[in-house]
């Protein structure tokens, strides 16, 4: 019940007091990201946290100048890879076997099975499936954050090629597919802050196949 409480306390925040998170709090949400699942567990994205004031204020205007952009504590940038590559792949399945400690032949035929097929297909394909990925951890963190008491925005209104140039993505071959503010709300300037959560009924969102 605790969760489900938290979860109807959490709404998209519209105005924050600039007031900053502590560092504990935002670590765990961090760290509910990272555990997040992915497809084959690549975890094809990275989150960018950004506290900078000046860099916050110069990203407030592409994304449609909405307040808690500016004024939260801090911005999630979710960017994923703007394609799979071998090099990526690799990456990750060598990183577990070293975690591990060991390699297994299943788990190396997975390997070779994902080399040949990601690599081969349309980066704008491979990015769409990565952006899903990245949209897991994002649903993560704005449950964490409704766990830990902290206010958070699920934003997709900003221009995203201008916030990769901003944040330099494209040189790191990721593209930016959402964004997370996380702050104090600010309930004399919210105009949402008092209103009920509306959401479908059970009967008109639940199917239940037995």
């Amino acid at each position: 019940m605790e969760l489900l409480d938290k979860l109807n306390w959490r709404y998209a925040t519209k105005a924050m007091t600039g007031e900053k998170v502590a560092q504990e709090k935002i670590d765990r949400i961090l760290e509910a990201v990272s555990l997040a699942p992915t497809s084959s567990g690549l975890q094809p994205f990275e989150v960018f946290v950004v506290t900078n004031q000046e860099v916050k204020d110069k990203i407030k205007p592409i994304a449609w100048n909405q307040s808690v952009v500016s004024d939260c504590s801090h911005l999630l940038v979710f960017a994923a890879w703007d394609t799979y590559t071998a090099e990526r792949i690799n990456k990750v399945f060598d990183h577990t076997n070293d975690v591990r400690g060991f390699t297994n032949e299943g788990w190396e035929n997975y390997r070779q099975m994902l080399l040949g097929s990601y690599p081969q297909k349309d980066a704008e394909v491979n990015f769409q499936h990565a952006a899903r990925q990245a949209y897991i951890a994002f649903a993560e963190a704005i449950t964490a954050a409704a766990f830990e008491g902290v206010d958070s925005t699920p934003m997709e209104g900003f221009d995203p090629a201008a916030l990769d140039e901003i944040l330099g993505l494209k040189e790191k071959g990721l593209r930016s597919c959402v964004i997370l503010p996380l702050g104090v709300r600010d309930a004399e300037k919210d105009w949402l802050v008092n209103l009920p959560k509306v959401r479908k009924s059970k009967k008109d969102l639940i199917t239940v196949v037995a």
